[in-house]
């Protein structure tokens, strides 16, 4: 299982209940969801990928279950994995999508690639 099915139907219900378009790619041995273009949050095995920029990650990291995503083992700046600890409740799953969705806005959009043909 590459990643947590049943926390993919959290987050899917959360967005949807809130009308925030979306969509969610394979990305990463994980799945990513995309809000306007741009990477906001995901999920790696069973925990949440949050991207909540650097100006509120100090506060954000001393949240439950929150820790550095050290994906490539070296820590991402403004991004953050939070385990099952810090979303098993609803709330909780709540929050950290809100946090993200209000990031989303000042984040950077990745360059698109140009086909080859």
């Amino acid at each position: 299982m590459a990643y947590d099915e049943y926390l993919k139907e959290r987050i899917d219900r959360i967005l949807n209940e809130k009308n925030i378009p979306h969509e969610a790619r394979k990305m990463m041995g994980g799945l990513c969801y995309i809000v306007d273009d741009k990477m906001c949050f995901g999920i790696v095995k069973n925990e949440f990928m949050a991207r909540v920029g650097t100006e509120k990650y100090p506060e954000l990291i001393q949240r439950e279950g929150a820790r550095p995503m050290d994906f490539t083992k070296r820590p991402m700046n403004g991004y953050l994995f939070v385990s099952a600890d810090g979303i098993d409740r609803e709330d909780d799953l709540e929050f950290w999508i809100q946090r993200c969705l209000d990031f989303n806005p000042e984040a950077k959009a990745s360059k698109k690639r140009k086909s080859k043909k």
